[in-house]
């Protein structure tokens, strides 16, 4: 077998900030961000809103690591958040709050993209959760983006934590893909023939003065325009850590299972966007309550059964990696449900005790800001 390639792992993450006591947004005073930077420097800063801080993790060697420097900035934000009074929280759309109301980060990146984009920009009250995996050879790189596509939708749907937008249940369990996918160059990958075919396509729209690199190609998995990686996108963003880490976990041994079956001259099903589509359009609507769809057998199967074929599949590799109880989570976010169902609970839970719509909506906050912590 060739040489083992190390599948280093990185983490970023968007979290909204809320009012520790009302679950209402907050923009993050100037105070705050002065010193989440003087603890975290350049492993923390503000996002598109004002209401947002994105962090990202150093290289980690192994979910291990990569859990503890998540764990590390967690607990930083939240402990400087709790002295204004204020928290964060990890999911992917607030369920109440207006996007019209919201603040831009006046920032010179941030300006530009509002002024390309107008109004579609001014919707973008959403967080996502990225999963960037070492894969140093760029052949390798475009190999392995157009393998793990087939995984996207599940990925979804065990993410999806977005069910309400402006306090309305929207029936669907990641709103924030729907509101994403007004920006352009978003969804699915292209399949890509090779490297010289990637890079040819971007140097078309940055030729062309369209775009200025490859950080405004935001497939849901796309090789990183700055760091030798393969960037796992479509994730909403997870309340709970445990939940990003066993995400983590799956998209590091499923690109090494993925490299151990070409190294056999071997590859994973492959289909047209056209039919992985309609599993993504699956996971954003049902999350992981109706199933996916098997295109070989032509017929739908439920997630449960899809975990136990995906964690045989990846066992082998999750042994290699040790990441093994990190990948083993997988079977316990199936029987909670994921964070979009959760928060239905909670809400329909305390309507039916005699809330009040605000007070249920309350009670959904308050389990957002519990969950932020829960893990540390």
């Amino acid at each position: 077998m060739a040489e083992e390639i190390p599948f280093t792992l990185g983490i970023e993450e968007e979290y909204l900030l809320v009012d520790a006591e009302s679950g209402d947004l907050h923009e993050a005073p100037e105070a705050l961000m002065q010193a989440c930077k003087a603890e975290l420097a350049d492993q923390v800063g503000p996002e598109f809103l004002r209401c947002q801080i994105e962090i990202g993790t150093p290289i980690a060697a192994d979910v291990t690591e990569a859990r503890a420097h998540l764990a590390r900035l967690r607990d930083s934000i939240a402990r400087h958040a709790a002295e204004f009074g204020l928290a964060p929280i990890s999911v992917a759309c607030h369920p109440v709050a207006d996007w019209r109301m919201q603040g831009r980060t006046d920032k010179d990146r941030y300006r530009q993209i509002s002024q390309e984009m107008g109004g579609v920009s001014r919707r973008m009250l959403i967080c996502g959760m990225h999963v960037h995996v070492g894969i140093p050879d760029q052949a390798l790189r475009i190999d392995l983006m157009n393998q793990l596509s087939w995984f996207l939708p599940h990925l979804l749907a065990l993410s999806a934590s977005s069910p309400f937008w402006l306090g309305e249940d929207t029936l669907l369990a990641s709103y924030r893909t729907t509101v994403f996918a007004g920006y352009p160059r978003t969804g699915l990958p292209p399949r890509m023939g090779s490297w010289d075919e990637f890079e040819r396509s971007v140097a078309a729209l940055t030729g062309a003065g369209i775009i200025e690199d490859g950080s405004k190609i935001w497939w849901d998995l796309r090789p990183s325009a700055r760091f030798p990686t393969l960037e796992t996108r479509i994730c909403d963003a997870c309340p709970r850590l445990d939940d990003t880490i066993t995400l983590v976990a799956l998209v590091q041994a499923t690109l090494r299972m993925l490299w151990r079956l070409s190294r056999k001259n071997l590859r994973w099903r492959q289909y047209d966007n056209f039919l992985l589509g309609e599993n993504r359009w699956r996971a954003t609507r049902y999350g992981l309550t109706e199933g996916l769809i098997d295109f070989g057998t032509r017929r739908i199967i439920p997630f449960d059964e899809i975990a136990e074929d995906w964690l045989a599949a990846i066992a082998e590799d999750a042994d290699a990696l040790d990441c093994q109880p990190a990948v083993a989570g997988l079977r316990d976010m199936i029987l909670r449900g994921n964070a979009a169902e959760q928060q239905r609970t909670i809400f329909a839970t305390a309507l039916a005790a005699g809330a009040s719509r605000e007070e249920a909506f309350r009670a959904v906050m308050m389990w957002l800001i519990a969950e932020f912590r829960r893990d540390l």
